[in-house]
């Protein structure tokens, strides 16, 4: 895997990832940036984010669960001295679908959570703190 970073003037800068997918990185006004895109922080913690949900749904649909929507909302604290690394993070997810077995959505958060997610195996590797939560919702 690769990726390439490249500095576009004051606080910001263009990532590339190797597939050739772009993403605009900036700092926050203090800092000389102008708020042109998501700090490099959040950018891990969307991608812990992302990597989880893409497991989550792929246990689930393996499982023949009829999902309709899945979103997960992020939380993170961070330590208060540099560097100032994730402390705590949780993930909670909200699924939505027709006949969702709730039995089957907890067996998929925790094998991303144990098994497959990269990124946070990764992170609780390195002393992060990460939980998980789930609710389900009939689809309409």
């Amino acid at each position: 895997m690769k990726a390439s970073v490249t500095w576009t003037g004051n606080a910001s800068f263009k990532t590339t990832s190797g597939s050739g997918h772009s993403v605009q990185l900036d700092g926050p006004p203090d800092h000389g940036g102008q708020n042109l895109g998501p700090r490099p922080m959040e950018m891990v913690l969307m991608g812990l984010g992302g990597c989880s949900a893409f497991d989550v749904m792929s246990i689930l649909q393996k499982s023949r669960q009829n999902v309709t929507d899945c979103t997960v909302a992020l939380s993170a604290e961070r330590a208060d001295a540099i560097p100032a690394v994730f402390t705590k993070i949780h993930l909670h997810f909200t699924i939505t679908g027709h006949a969702l077995k709730e039995n089957l959505v907890k067996r998929a958060v925790n094998l991303s959570a144990e098994k497959y997610c990269s990124a946070s195996i990764m992170l609780q590797q390195g002393g992060v703190e990460i939980s998980h939560s789930y609710e389900l919702h009939p689809a309409d």
